[in-house]
């Protein structure tokens, strides 16, 4: 029987349990035919299958820590390898008669932000979800040829292309390569190890304490990673790092990242910050951080692992 998680916009249908949200898979009416399965339909995407990182990473390496080892070796539902499932728009199963529990918010059903839900269910399920986001999203906007502007078709075969029945063209979802780094450097004063963060104003100002993370931003056309995080830093902060190095990734749906970890040390440099995009950014002791992101997002798990390696637990 296929079961589908039901979106709307960046929220996702969830049923309040003992520990917190959980999305809800709703099961769908039996397809009259075996083709209308696979049909094409706007508003409703196959999802593939998505692979906690315990599955390639050692205990060693494993740098995700936020799941935590009680959610990796307890046997329950809530810790596998998430299956191919599907994802559907709200309005899409109203349109179709998809059953759907009471929603509320004031019911233990109801839409919960994405952004919410990460720090609490496991990766290869928040990976799935962040797929489902950017493919809803990805078919809302390829409706139309960006070449000649004739309506779109989906691609036959399985494949995952929107094409132009007049020119040919196909439109493939896509990835925005966006680096993210954490720079750290010894106190000048303490030598106690301290990490640059930053307040950006898109964390928003009415937030209180404000909100410090990492300095981010876009690969360009024609350049590295190492080069994007060398520009961006440069950009944002106007100084230089070296030792440049990766750590990890993570898919980030807003609104179609691929977020690429890197760590990095000072060099040389005072801050000045790019006031369009920052309010203000620091270098901060390990032992006394200002708010910080949640678990979950790729910004905290650099952050942890710097300071593991000093011993302090966050």
């Amino acid at each position: 029987m296929a079961h589908a998680f039901i979106l709307s916009d960046d929220t996702v249908l969830c049923r309040q349990m003992p520990d917190g949200w959980w999305p809800l898979q709703i099961q769908l009416p039996q397809s009259r035919t075996g083709s209308d399965e696979q049909a094409y339909r706007l508003g409703h995407v196959t999802l593939h299958e998505s692979l906690s990182p315990n599955h390639w990473q050692s205990d060693d390496n494993n740098n995700m820590d936020s799941l935590s080892s009680d959610l990796i070796n307890e046997n329950t539902a809530q810790t596998f390898t998430a299956p191919s499932t599907t994802a559907m728009t709200y309005d899409y199963a109203v349109a179709h008669n998809v059953t759907l529990p009471i929603i509320a918010e004031s019911s233990t059903d109801t839409f919960v932000p994405y952004r919410q839900l990460i720090n609490n269910i496991p990766v290869a399920l928040s990976d799935q979800i962040s797929q489902a986001i950017q493919l809803l999203r990805w078919q809302a906007d390829t409706q139309f040829c960006s070449r000649c502007a004739s309506p779109t078709v989906h691609a036959d075969q399985d494949e995952r292309a929107m094409v132009c029945p007049v020119c040919q063209l196909r439109q493939y979802p896509r990835v925005q390569p966006c680096v993210i780094t954490a720079i750290t450097r010894p106190n000048p004063v303490t030598d106690e190890m301290q990490i640059l963060l930053a307040h950006h104003h898109r964390h928003g100002q009415q937030k209180l304490p404000p909100m410090y993370g990492l300095i981010a931003g876009f690969v360009e056309v024609g350049e590295s990673l190492e080069h994007a995080v060398v520009r961006e830093v440069a950009e944002e902060v106007n100084i230089s790092v070296s030792d440049i190095r990766y750590v990890s990734s993570q898919p980030w749906p807003f609104p179609s990242n691929l977020m690429l970890g890197f760590r990095a040390s000072y060099a040389s440099g005072d801050i000045i910050i790019q006031e369009d995009e920052l309010a203000h950014a620091d270098f901060f002791d390990l032992s006394n951080l200002p708010k910080i992101p949640p678990k979950g997002s790729i910004a905290r798990e650099l952050i942890d692992q710097i300071a593991k390696e000093q011993g302090i637990l966050l």
